[in-house]
Order: C-alpha cells, then structure tokens, then sequence
C-alpha cells in the first residue's frame, strides 16, 4: 500500500472453505464466497445446489460442519439467528416466517418492539413502519391479521420487516416468488437505493432474467459448491445457465422424434377473426406435434389460445377439433372434450395456493362432471394425487401439502397434474415455464415431449424465444393479428425467430410494416 493510500475496506461477507452435510447428502462441500461491500451480489443454481444452506448458516439458523464465516473481516461463530442480527444480518427466508394469527404492525415488529413506560409502544411502531409500508406498497390495514392477506401481501410483510431492522448485510432468499412485475419493480427500486447507501445484498433467484436487471455480481452454485462468479457486465444467461447445469442450454431440450402425419388432424383453425384481433388464421395441428406460437404482446397469440379454450369467441371462421365439435362455448366445455389450458398466471389462475395439493389436482376432475353428485370420493381424489405425484416427479410432503408453499416448478406440475385427470387430447401452454428454475424447466420440456409421445396435440407459446426453438416440432408467428410465418422448428433459430415476430418477415429479409394478406412461408 502507498504511503497516503487509504485501505480498501474489507468484504461485508466471506467464507472459505464452507462445509456442511446433512447424514450422507452433503449439501455443501467447500464453498469459497467473497461479498463486497455495497453490492448486490446474486447467487443462483438448481435446487439442490446448495444456495439455501449456505443462506441459512450466513443467517445463524444453520451451523457449518466446517469453514470459516468473516464479516466485516472478522471471524465470526453465528450460534443462532440472534448472534447475526447482531452482527448486522438478515434474511428473508423463501418459506415466510411470520405469525399469521398477529397483526401486520406485530409482524414487523418480532423481538425488538419499542416501548413507552413499559408499554409496547404502538405509535413508535406505526411511525417507524409508515415510511416502509408506503415505499413497498403495503396498503393492508396494519391491524389486520397477517392470515387474512394474501402470498404476495405476506411476502410485502417479510420483506417490510427486515427493511425497518435496516441491517448492513441483507439476504433475500427468492423475495419476490408471489410478487407481481409493479411490486418487483417496487422492491428492486427500494434495493438500488440500499446498495447506493453501502447496504450489501445477498439475493437468491431461481429468476435469471431479473437477476440480470438486479445484481451487480453473480455466483453460480452447483452440487454443493461455488463453480463461477463474475461481475454482471461480463456475464450472459445462456453462460449462467451453462455453469448452473453443467451443459449448454441447447441440452436441456429433449430430442425431437421423427414425424408422420396420419389419420386425421386433431385440431383445424380455418380462416378464423376476431374482431381487430386476428385475422384469417389458418392451420392444423396433428396427434403427437408441438406447436410453438410466437409474436409480440398483443399480436394475437393470446387470443388464439382463448378461441381454442372458449374464453373468446371467433367473429369468423371455423375451429374443428377431432371429436367433431368446433371451438368451445366456455372452459367447462372444453374441459368435458378433452381440451386444456395451463394459464401463464398459474399463481391467480391455475392454482388455489391455500389448498392442498390434492384438492387441486381434483379441481378440474370436479369442475368437469357432467352432474353434480351428492358427495365426492375422498379415496379417489387421494389417489389421483398420490398418481400424479408419483407420475410427475412433484417434490412435495405428500397429497396434503399445501400447494403454495411448493417451488414454482413443482407448482407448475401440480396445474399439469388436474389437467391430466381428465386425460385431455390437446394441451393449451401459455408460458409453461414462467417463473420456474432451470432444472425445473428441463423436468418440464420432458413432460411436454412424453405427452406429445402419447399422441396428444401440444399448442404453446413462451416468452423465452430459446424454448419456442428447442421445444417446438414446428412454429408459427402471428404478427398485428396475422399469421406470418410458418417453420419448423429445427429450420430456424433464436435470432431469425426475433426478427420475424418484430417484423412479421422470413429471416434475411429487411422489416416491413404488416406482412401482405395471407402471406406465410413455409
């Protein structure tokens, strides 16, 4: 160091050689982690990799089997939560932690309540919390009972907490998992101005997309250990993803098979409108195909999915599925044919995330009876959700787990598991794989090609042009309501696919306004 010089200050979080087993798993197996000051600093990786257990043991809630944890520079042994407080530590744990019977205001405040004349201090608390609340957005009657509100406000609450204790080191393990895209935006507001004011923050996602808007540092956890970390700038997704699965991105895709189209068409869209919507879509879609759709917000994707579901009504054309019948009056009626939609907002539209696992997947079974009986077969609908469980992989305690308290892939399963009940024909997708970690993903294509194996029609669209590539046999890109384009899946890759939905053109060819009527390559 030159004489003058002032000395860096040391890292607000490191660990070396971090080490902990749980009987013959070994959770973690040597983790190196340096946290800088000021930063935000993301960890990411598959469950299982270790991200929780290395939170845990920087939170006090979990003791290391070996390694050594310095904060602020100095060796620390954090017996319990309280010590890391103490330290300057918090956490928001990804399986929330409040007390549902108490209020909002009681919530905030856990152990430290402040006091008046040996009183609990009720104005101090509401003055100290009111600046909190409204940044966050929280505007839930603080005297209301924590249980009465929902995932997403409950999560506020978390978050709301650990903001008032003001820690320097702060740790949010999946923080906005039941938050909306405003109240995300909202919180990762409220983290820049933290990590301006020199507050560190260790923040876990499984979401790499808001990783990337978010951190400054990213770290990688595979099997237990560290195996990258890089700065932001230097990073890419399809790298992270790589480091995260061992394998490239184009891996995680199931082979395609080889096709014949025989026999009759499963579904046959003709000439069909809504209103300024869509226009004179036409195409048919065989047993056993995924079909990608593709195109920007607003250019009728999502209304062809609702026309096929019976959440719209075409003002032209003709829907032909291969049970004779045309497009369905409502989603019960699609339902009872054989016909089913996973929606993209599986949180407020697929799931009730309060009920237990097996009370959803009978939700559909249910819904779709043609009469009403005068009860229902409990042993039945546990069996269903014991067969499904089993049959998808669904990671849970068992049938009467409450489904909110799932990952977001395993709740993914649980919105396909009630579908497969009713044995469907053709499986509406509107961005299966919303919100859900990679390894998750991949468990999802492979559900998705075994379906389409057993002869069912497969129609979906993502927001992760990748996943439209690697996934779909073949793709079509609706353009201001039109059909454009026409590929198949192997034939075109993430780039021409991009320009295509901007422009409504073939790859190569220069933007255009809208395509000329009926136009579509092939």
């Amino acid at each position: 160091m030159t004489p003058g010089s002032v000395p860096a200050s040391p890292p607000a979080i490191a660990v070396t050689d971090l080490r902990k087993a749980y009987g013959g798993i070994h959770a973690l197996t040597g983790v190196d982690l340096t946290v800088e000051v000021g930063y935000v600093h993301a960890v990411v990786g598959e469950n299982g990799a270790g991200k929780s257990t290395l939170m845990k043991i920087l939170a006090g809630a979990v003791h290391p089997d070996a390694g050594e944890v310095r904060i602020a520079g100095e060796a620390v042994h954090l017996a319990s939560p309280a010590d890391a407080r103490r330290l300057g530590v918090g956490i928001v744990y990804q399986e929330l932690s409040l007390f549902p019977e108490r209020s909002i205001l009681a919530n905030l405040f856990p152990d430290d309540q402040p006091t008046r004349f040996g009183m609990v201090d009720t104005a101090e608390m509401r003055r100290r919390s009111a600046p909190i609340l409204s940044r966050i957005g929280l505007t839930a009657d603080s005297d209301a009972p924590v249980g009465d509100l929902g995932v997403g406000e409950r999560q506020l609450v978390e978050v709301s907490r650990l903001l008032i204790e003001r820690p320097s080191v702060l740790i949010l393990d999946e923080p906005n998992s039941a938050l909306n895209e405003r109240e995300t935006q909202r919180l990762f507001a409220i983290l820049r101005e933290l990590s301006a004011a020199k507050i560190t923050i260790i923040y876990v996602s499984h979401r790499l997309e808001e990783v990337f808007e978010i951190a400054d540092r990213i770290t990688v956890m595979r099997n237990g250990d560290v195996v990258m970390t890089l700065d932001r700038a230097d990073a890419t997704i399809s790298r992270v993803v790589e480091a995260m699965v061992g394998s490239s991105p184009a891996e995680l895709f199931p082979a395609r098979r080889p096709r014949t189209a025989n026999g009759p068409a499963s579904l046959t869209v003709r000439g069909v409108s809504v209103d300024d919507e869509l226009r004179d879509i036409s195409f048919e879609a065989q047993p056993g195909e995924i079909i990608g759709l593709a195109g920007l917000e607003g250019s009728g994707v999502a209304t062809l999915l609702g026309v096929l579901f019976g959440t719209r009504r075409p003002s032209a054309g003709s829907v032909l599925y291969a049970d004779g019948g045309g497009a369905p009056a409502s989603p019960t009626s699609a339902a009872r044919r054989g016909i089913s939609l996973v929606p993209a907002d599986r949180r407020h539209q697929g799931l009730m995330l309060e009920a237990t696992v097996e009370t959803n997947i009978a939700m559909v079974t249910v819904g779709a009876l043609a009469s009403r009986r005068p009860w229902l077969d409990r042993r039945a609908i546990r069996a269903a959700a014991l067969r499904q469980i089993d049959g998808l992989r669904i990671r849970t305690d068992g049938p009467g787990a409450m489904v909110g308290r799932l990952s977001g892939g395993n709740q993914q399963k649980v919105v396909v598991a009630k579908w497969l009940e009713i044995a469907p024909k053709v499986f509406l997708l509107d961005d299966p794989t919303r919100g859900v970690d990679v390894g998750a993903k991949r468990e999802i294509y492979r559900l998705i090609r075994e379906l389409a194996d057993t002869g069912r029609t497969i129609l979906f669209r993502s927001t992760e042009l990748p996943e439209v590539v690697g996934l779909a046999d073949r793709i079509l890109v609706l353009y201001r309501g039109r059909l454009a384009l026409e590929a198949s899946g192997g034939d075109i890759d993430d780039h021409g696919l991009l320009h295509a939905i901007n422009t409504g053109r073939p790859p190569g060819s220069g933007p255009a306004s809208a395509p000329a009527e009926h136009e579509v390559t092939r």
